[in-house]
């Protein structure tokens, strides 16, 4: 008698085996279900991100700005005067310094412009005729104004863009001023509300966790009062050298054009001081322009001041980082959040740089001849420098 297949292996098998394995897995629909819902709550998530980052930009701004304000705002409390009485005053006086320092480069812009206007036919004049002489041409002022006559329909486009975009501009300049007003108010807000608001976050911290956060924070305000303060330093300093060495040349507005060096030079780094001297320069070529060239002198002169002897001592005590990490900090946060990132970035870095300082473990290096070298070069130049210092003291 032949044997019998197995049940389980004809087609129209229906036995509870069977149905059992041809059935749904219970976890399946749910499964699904979740990864629907996470789905949705990811997309959500980026829309709303999207939607809340420029008030995410602003916070993070005014976060650093109560950061910088609160070594001032504490002396000021530690003097007996009430927190929020001390944090006005402080941001009065930075809402002061940055009024003064628009007064003088709308004074310089003014200044500028009008000497240009009044230089420009003098100016032209004066290209004509180096032109003719070096190309042996024979120009004039008339065949100028016929070829741009020619040319009046680029002209006009030109202006009707210009006219078009007089709207866009004030539109951006008006919303450029409210996100100014409301960073002002949080930082203020953040800044008098300083410990309360770090009570509140160490509240929900385990006891463990709470020394942690405090230190962390405690480093970003050492980091961000010091970077802000040593570049207010610096461009004090900065201010100043200029400003007198602009008053010698005789070029007007040499208070405004100090004022403008210093803030540009010291708040932009690496290439800031390269960038203030373009305005000085045009107002030098416009009255004699052989000071032109004693200006670009003088600022390659001071840069190098600035940065190999007097930036060092400055902020030795206060932001130490490496010019490198600086620029590539720089960089990073102009690509990230542009002007805004660029401007956090230092600090930022600053303030991670010290952190992981303290608590990412160091191990012995084993003795190398390459090590020593540059170490032993290293101390004997801190050594002479502390020298230096005790004997200046």
């Amino acid at each position: 008698m032949a044997a019998q297949s197995p049940a389980s292996d004809e087609p129209g098998d229906s036995t509870p085996d069977a149905r059992s394995r041809a059935r749904m897995p219970a976890w399946l629909p749910r499964a699904m279900v979740l990864a629907f819902v996470f789905l949705a709550l990811f997309e959500l998530a980026g829309w709303a991100f999207h939607r809340l980052l420029g008030i995410l930009i602003i916070m993070l701004v005014a976060f650093f700005v109560s950061l910088a304000m609160e070594p001032a705002v504490g002396r000021l409390v530690g003097r007996g005067m009430h927190r929020g009485l001390a944090t006005g005053l402080v941001f009065v006086l930075v809402f002061v310094s940055v009024v003064g320092f628009i007064a003088a480069l709308v004074t310089l812009l003014v200044e500028t412009v009008g000497t240009l206007v009044d230089e420009a036919p003098r100016l032209i004049d004066d290209l004509v005729g180096w032109v003719n002489r070096t190309f042996h041409q024979n120009f004039t002022l008339h065949d100028l104004s016929d070829r741009l006559l020619r040319d009046s329909d680029v002209i006009n486009g030109y202006a009707e863009r210009a006219a078009n975009n007089v709207w866009g501009v004030s539109s951006t300049i008006l919303g450029g001023l409210a996100q100014f007003l409301t960073i002002a108010l949080f930082s203020i807000y953040l800044t008098a509300d300083g410990p309360k608001l770090r009570r509140t976050l160490c509240s929900v911290l385990p006891p463990d966790r709470q020394d942690t956060v405090l230190h962390a924070w405690d480093l970003a305000i050492e980091k961000t009062g010091g970077y802000l303060y040593s570049r207010a330093l610096l461009a004090v300093i900065s201010a100043v050298a200029h400003g007198a060495f602009l008053a010698i040349l005789g070029l007007p507005n040499a208070v405004a054009l100090g004022i403008w060096f210093g803030v540009i030079a010291s708040f932009v780094p690496t290439v800031g001081t390269y960038i203030a001297g373009v305005l000085p320069i045009l107002m030098a070529l416009t009255i004699r322009p052989l000071d032109a060239v004693w200006i670009v002198v003088f600022t390659i002169v001071y840069q190098w001041f600035q940065d190999y002897l007097l930036q060092p001592r400055i902020t030795q005590r206060t932001v130490d980082v490496h010019a490198a990490v600086a620029l590539l900090a720089v960089l990073a946060g102009g690509a990230l959040l542009g002007a805004v990132g660029a401007l956090l970035a230092i600090p930022a870095t600053a303030t991670v740089q010290a952190f992981f300082s303290e608590y990412v473990k160091r191990y012995a290096v084993e003795e190398d001849p390459r090590i020593e070298r540059t170490t032993s070069a290293r101390k004997r130049r801190r050594t002479a420098a502390a020298a230096r210092e005790d004997d200046a003291e």
